[in-house]
């Protein structure tokens, strides 16, 4: 199984646990959107087992930071959730981009 090239983002925000059925309330017409996206690769979410408001997840892409930024991150899906989570927030998140390095890092098992 090969890898492509591209970039990996990984988010992590704070939420405020109350919010959080609002928070996913939004996020899921937008994790919808963006795993159509052709350069989407993967996309997976994970929360914390101590923290239930900290929520992180993980995006591979198929193309190249400036592609991301000039082309994914300005898509108009993206406004109202983000319009809206950012006042949920308990403390700032984080927002970062990664180099994918492929083989020979790279390693998926098929759990049938």
């Amino acid at each position: 199984m090969a890898s492509t090239p591209g970039l990996s983002l990984h988010v992590t925000v704070h939420i405020d646990p109350a919010n959080l059925p609002r928070f996913f309330e939004l996020f899921k017409p937008v994790y919808e959107a963006v795993i159509a996206e052709p350069e989407c690769r993967f996309f997976e979410v994970y929360q914390s087992p101590t923290e239930p408001g900290t929520v992180r997840w993980v995006e591979n892409w198929a193309a190249s930071t400036e592609w991301f930024e000039t082309q994914q991150m300005t898509k108009e899906y993206y406004n109202e959730y983000l319009a809206e989570t950012k006042t949920m927030y308990v403390k700032p998140g984080e927002f970062r981009i990664f180099n994918r390095l492929g083989a020979p890092y790279y390693m998926v098992k098929d759990i049938a």
